[in-house]
């Protein structure tokens, strides 16, 4: 799947991108449609430790899924995000099943 990843703020590193590349590449198991996925992370500047933001948007046939996180880290964010994401694509396939 193709990602697209911007981070707002600051840099992202290499470790950050291969995580989300890798989580969101298990999304396919559940919905193999997608087309690509944008990835948005942002730090708020807030005196909170969870300053965190991570949006992500799944763009797949019949309209798009975005999921959007607050966490104290960006991989608790992704994975958050992953889980969402994968409820999400579940109903989308069953739907799409239910009226074939």
């Amino acid at each position: 799947m193709k990602m697209n990843l911007q981070s707002v703020n600051f840099n992202a590193d290499q470790k950050l991108i291969d995580f989300t590349q890798k989580k969101l590449d298990k999304l396919e198991n559940y919905f193999d449609k997608i087309i690509y996925a944008d990835v948005f992370f942002k730090v708020q500047n807030t005196s909170g430790k969870e300053n965190k933001i991570t949006e992500i948007l799944i763009s797949v046939p019949g309209g798009d899924l975005i999921v959007k996180k607050t966490c104290n880290k960006f991989e608790a964010c992704v994975d958050e995000c992953v889980n969402a994401l994968q409820r999400q694509l579940i109903k989308r396939k069953e739907k799409l099943s239910a009226h074939v």
